[in-house]
């Protein structure tokens, strides 16, 4: 049976950690267990981040949106997963994202002062750390600079894949088809007529005010096998 211990070990920030050093610090560190119920609001947009917050069990829905609140893009996680660590430093240190609890779930936290005093000591953390923020800065970058998206269909494609964080799993976006217009510079009709042909293909599903995507990565690989064909 899998132990507290085995799944923080999971974590990329602990991966390479000898046996020793994780107990050592579990000896001394902190850990705020917390349980949620489905729906559940835990993290809030804005909320200062002094800590670190691991889900250790049970799936999360994080919710971002732009200053006007001109939409909403949902995306679902998967224990265990550590909730923002871009955001512990910086110049702004407030989560970007809310996030709330998909099912029953478990977290844990760890202070902020914690990861200075104790946890950087260790090179092994320090590099998984610089790893992650970097890995994601990187990414971020390439995403919005090797963008080749020409046609209305791939910039709609685009639009999404540069407001999503990570480009797996099921994704759901709250937006009216009218600004999904404003942001592609094109027509309502354009845009409706190129979102159906794409349920058609069953790439997304469309309701009132959302476009479902059950799994981001399909729409990837339409974008890059369509951009290769220019």
């Amino acid at each position: 049976m899998e132990t507290m211990y085995d799944t923080l070990l999971q974590l990329p920030l602990f991966q390479g950690l000898c046996h020793e050093d994780f107990t050592t610090i579990l000896e001394k560190v902190k850990l705020h267990f917390t349980k949620h119920k489905a729906g559940e609001m835990i993290i809030k947009q804005g909320d200062i981040c002094d800590k670190l917050i691991f889900l250790l069990k049970g799936e999360l829905s994080s919710l971002s949106s732009p200053i006007d609140q001109s939409f909403v893009i949902i995306e679902h996680l998967n224990a265990p997963h550590l909730i923002e660590a871009y955001s512990l430093f910086g110049i702004k240190t407030h989560y970007a994202s809310s996030y709330v609890a998909r099912s029953e779930a478990q977290t844990i936290s760890i202070s902020k002062a914690f990861v200075l005093t104790e946890l950087f000591k260790y090179e092994i953390f320090r590099l998984n750390y610089m790893n992650i923020i970097s890995s994601r800065a990187q990414n971020l970058h390439n995403r919005i600079w090797q963008s080749t998206a020409k046609s209305l269909p791939q910039r709609i494609i685009n639009f999404i894949l540069i407001h999503s964080e990570k480009l797996t799993g099921e994704k759901e976006l709250k937006i009216r088809m009218e600004d999904v217009a404003l942001h592609v510079d094109d027509t309502r009709l354009n845009v409706s007529k190129a979102l159906n042909d794409f349920q058609k293909m069953g790439l997304i599903s469309l309701s009132r005010k959302a476009i479902h995507i059950p799994e981001i990565s399909k729409l990837v690989e339409w974008l890059e096998k369509s951009t290769a064909t220019i």
